[in-house]
């Protein structure tokens, strides 16, 4: 099998369809990439929600990446089954996953857990939950510099929010939490211009509180696409998520990062309604549809046109159907890979052609 040909199975009849593949070998080459980019480890906190796998958690950890970042609770823990040493909530809890964020904090006592916050609201709670366990709860104050998602825009009000967590007995301020994921420029060099603008009040943010006397420990910035750029400058730890197993989406975007295809789908045709008309089992149930089609990159079908999806199905127009029948299989990659592998409960493994494992998605839950 050439190199061309990486992602076929050899004993593809065995496969149940649809099926999440994923390549050990290509995943260890993207780690020590993304390493390499951020200029040590400890410039890292990656993200899990891409792979939501304990496979994968380990091999970074292998790597000596110690610190990660999560979007669920349920991630949070596989992190602390893991024996990960720092584990960052991104996602400010609220209700009652803010008891269930402190309950963590009890069951693993080994494992440092933070999270985020952008209101007095929320910082009264974890402060009253905080008081009722007797236990400190560590908070990065969550920074809006132009994503309009979540996070407090910099100035007075910030300077307030988090001077209100650092004199708080019993919370920890932990640092400036910043995802600009806005910034999707394909030029490196735009992406680079717009990034540096959009983090200039980040910085003035952190300038001002210390010249109050509060000093700001740490900053976590970026996703993927920026990651780069902030690795750039001093004393920034970066959390790129989707290098692990990236995606079409990701690799016609943002060319100079080049990380390697690591998960793919495998589909087989199960009907052929018309002349010119494949269809796939690869519907909206086995791979991420919020976008428009196309939704994956099917090898092997270049030139082909994506027209429909349905739960079950994907048709494609392609002038060459007729080289194909019913129960050919087919690979494709997913133009958006983090919620594709949530709708499965495992990924099979492939090294050198062969299906070698399953590594359950343990983490898929919220």
């Amino acid at each position: 099998m050439n190199n061309l040909e990486w992602y076929k199975v050899k004993d593809v009849h065995n496969v149940v369809t649809p099926a999440l593949l994923i390549y050990p070998e290509r995943i260890e080459k993207n780690i020590h990439k993304m390493i390499g980019i951020a200029g040590g480890t400890e410039h890292l906190r990656p993200h899990i929600k891409t792979h939501k796998m304990a496979e994968i958690i380990k091999i970074q950890m292998h790597r000596g990446i110690h610190k990660f970042k999560c979007a669920t609770l349920t991630e949070a823990k596989l992190l602390a089954q893991c024996g990960a040493e720092d584990v960052l909530l991104a996602l400010q809890p609220v209700g009652p996953n803010i008891q269930r964020f402190c309950d963590l904090m009890e069951q693993f006592p080994n494992t440092e857990f933070s999270t985020i916050t952008d209101n007095e609201t929320s910082i009264e709670a974890f402060d009253q939950i905080a008081s009722s366990i007797n236990k400190k709860i560590a908070l990065w104050l969550d920074v809006n510099n132009g994503m309009d998602r979540t996070g407090i825009v910099p100035g007075n009000k910030a300077i307030e929010l988090y001077k209100a967590i650092e004199k708080n007995p019993n919370l920890i301020a932990k640092g400036l939490h910043v995802y600009d994921g806005h910034i999707r420029e394909s030029d490196f060099d735009q992406r680079k211009k717009i990034c540096d603008t959009d983090f200039s009040p980040v910085l003035k943010l952190k300038t001002d509180l210390e010249k109050l006397g509060i000093r700001v420990e740490n900053i976590i910035a970026g996703g993927t696409p920026s990651f780069p750029v902030h690795a750039m400058r001093k004393n920034i730890v970066t959390s790129p998520g989707t290098p692990m197993l990236w995606d079409a989406g990701y690799g016609r975007s943002f060319k100079d990062l080049n990380f390697l295809y690591a998960a793919v789908l495998l589909t087989r045709i199960i009907g052929k309604p018309q002349q010119d008309l494949l269809c796939l089992d690869l519907g909206h149930k086995s791979v991420a549809s919020e976008m428009k089609l196309p939704r994956v990159d099917i090898l092997g079908l270049e030139g082909s046109e994506q027209i429909g999806q349905s739960e079950e199905h994907l048709v494609v127009r392609c002038k060459n159907a007729d080289n194909f029948k019913v129960g050919d299989v087919f690979y494709a990659i997913p133009i958006h890979i983090c919620p594709t592998v949530s709708k499965y409960p495992e990924a099979l493994t492939v090294v050198d052609g062969r299906v070698t494992g399953a590594w359950k998605v343990a983490a898929r839950d919220h």
